[in-house]
């Protein structure tokens, strides 16, 4: 007997959002080495805190598959583009990143609204939601930036922004305080 209540559409257009997912980690994972290569330990904390969500919420969408009886598929993820110049760069393209993650999250509501499929409609917000948090808080960061003098910061303005960045709220170790006995 067959149980899966998603249709094929909607199976499809979720396994691509795992993939999404995915390579959204990725990228904060990329851009976090290259803070961290750059001096910026606590910029680079806040990008590996921000890959680990990514891959939980790359793990709800898997989770809410299988909930519904279908089957999560794991497909290759593309490299994240190159390391950034600046932290104006690094910033402005993790929003832009955060956009297009979030145009894909409406196809999914929209995919979903057009099929009458309330279930995952409803499953949905809470990415639409998540999304809204997201983009602000990559643009809270620009501002912050842009307040230091952007391009034209200083060190002492990038020192300070980056120190405040570290002592946000941290559940992800650094990977340079990571060993063989203790790989967290």
């Amino acid at each position: 007997m067959n149980t899966n209540r998603l249709s094929k559409k909607i199976e499809d257009i979720l396994n691509k959002q795992i993939t999404k997912e995915a390579e959204a980690s990725q990228v904060y994972l990329s851009y976090g080495s290259w803070a961290d290569s750059e001096g910026y330990g606590g910029i680079a904390n806040f990008l590996f805190r921000h890959a680990q969500e990514e891959r939980n919420h790359m793990m709800k969408v898997m989770q809410y598959i299988m909930e519904r009886g279908g089957r999560p598929k794991i497909s290759a993820i593309a490299a994240p583009s190159k390391d950034p110049k600046n932290l104006q760069d690094c910033f402005e393209k993790t929003f832009n990143h955060e956009v297009d993650n979030t145009t894909a999250i409406y196809g999914i509501v929209n995919l979903a609204h057009e099929e009458k499929d309330w279930a995952t409609y409803n499953f949905a917000q809470w990415f639409v939601k998540e999304q809204i948090e997201e983009e602000k808080l990559i643009m809270d960061l620009l501002d912050k930036l842009k307040i230091a003098g952007g391009l034209k910061a200083s060190n002492e303005s990038l020192f300070i922004l980056d120190k405040a960045l570290g002592k946000a709220k941290d559940s992800v170790p650094l990977a340079r305080e990571a060993s063989s006995d203790n790989p967290e």
